[in-house]
């Protein structure tokens, strides 16, 4: 059996009572993981959702960059399409799984939208910027 994963989930009190000894399956032994991804989505075994908001958070900063290198020679709708498409779909994906997460993790995922504020609109980098900030102004 190819690419099998498996996860014992639990909360984060029970997590040493989780066994560590690979299941087995027909002739393959599958040891379980830290986390899964399914469709795209990782889900970790103690359901806090960590890995799947590092990695997130990642790939936004990521294309944010790339954006930013070709930032002067594009439009301002060519530059919010871009940043809608390759970041803000990102952080929308999969966001009904984000019911519970911790304030931390939130903060993580509002960090990213505040850069592609400034991005937008060619804020600098200490300026005091929030979506919701942006919006209001905009108007």
């Amino acid at each position: 059996m190819a690419n099998a994963e498996a996860l014992w989930c639990a909360s984060s009190r029970q997590q040493h009572l989780i066994p560590s000894a690979p299941l087995r399956d027909c002739a393959d032994d599958i040891k379980p993981g830290e986390y899964v991804r399914d469709l795209g989505i990782y889900i970790n075994s103690d359901m806090s959702m960590k890995t799947r908001m590092s990695r997130t958070v990642s790939s936004c900063f990521a294309s944010l960059r790339h954006i930013r290198s070709i930032r002067r020679t594009v439009s301002k709708p060519v530059l919010l399409s871009l940043v809608t498409t390759m970041v803000l779909s990102r952080l929308d994906y999969g966001s009904v799984t984000l019911n519970d997460i911790t304030k931390r993790l939130m903060d993580r995922l509002q960090s990213v939208l505040n850069a592609a504020v400034k991005l937008v609109f060619s804020s600098r980098k200490y300026d005091r910027t929030s979506a919701r900030h942006a919006l209001a102004t905009r108007s």
